[in-house]
């Protein structure tokens, strides 16, 4: 005999992680050992259990799946972490491949699919349910067209790239307001949301990160 896949379920919502951790663990060859309600708990349990996969849910108090995750995947490099969630926006999916996730399936998805993506990523595979891999596709899709060299930086929406591009071509805020006729405040906090996204402490750093990246190489003289 096989031995069994070892899964930890992380998930808020009490009747959610019991309903899941039930039913893979009616599968023969899977073995639910530990759950988590979050994703401080989730580390805890995991450096406690040693799982082969961790199925996390991503929007969690205390600490959210894709935080969680690159703590995890940093602290376990074998450990495979699939993310079972109701979110399939273009950011939430590339924060969780970033964080280290092998996989990305959305909630609904029927249990043969959920338990085949806990195989996948327990045997190494990077694994993505059919309307996520969807959207990966047409992502990169609208890359290629658009020979954008902001793709370097997905965590970013298309708006804060925009953004991005005018601040690396030496735009000021009311500039960019102006220009994409956009008031100050929403300037301001699309600039603070960049910063905290690319990690950087000030203008000066996110500038020379973004021109390294291929961006604002449009005339800085406008506006």
């Amino acid at each position: 005999m096989t031995e069994s896949i070892r899964i930890v379920v992380v998930d808020d919502h009490p009747l959610y992680r019991e309903g899941l951790g039930q039913a893979l663990s009616g599968v023969a060859d899977l073995e639910v050992v530990g759950v988590a309600a979050d994703g401080a708990e989730a580390i805890e349990v995991v450096d406690e259990l040693l799982p082969d996969v961790v199925v996390m849910d991503v929007q969690m108090p205390v600490l959210d799946g894709i935080a969680a995750t690159r703590q995890l995947t940093a602290r376990h490099p074998h450990l495979a972490v699939l993310m079972l969630t109701m979110a399939e926006d273009d950011d939430t999916v590339f924060q969780a491949m970033r964080a280290g996730a092998r996989g990305y399936v959305l909630k609904g998805a029927r249990q043969d699919d959920v338990a085949r993506a806990v195989r996948g990523v327990a045997s190494g595979e990077a694994l993505f349910g059919p309307g996520v891999a969807q959207r990966i596709g047409a992502y990169f899709s609208r890359l290629a067209v658009s020979d954008d060299p902001a793709g370097a930086f997905p965590e970013l929406t298309r708006r804060e790239r925009e953004i991005l591009d005018l601040v690396a071509a030496g735009r000021s805020n009311p500039a960019i307001a102006q220009e994409l006729f956009l008031s100050p405040k929403t300037v301001r906090n699309n600039v603070s949301n960049i910063f905290a996204k690319l990690q950087v402490a000030d203008r000066a750093q996110a500038i020379v990160k973004a021109r390294d990246a291929g961006l604002g190489r449009g005339d800085a003289s406008a506006g």
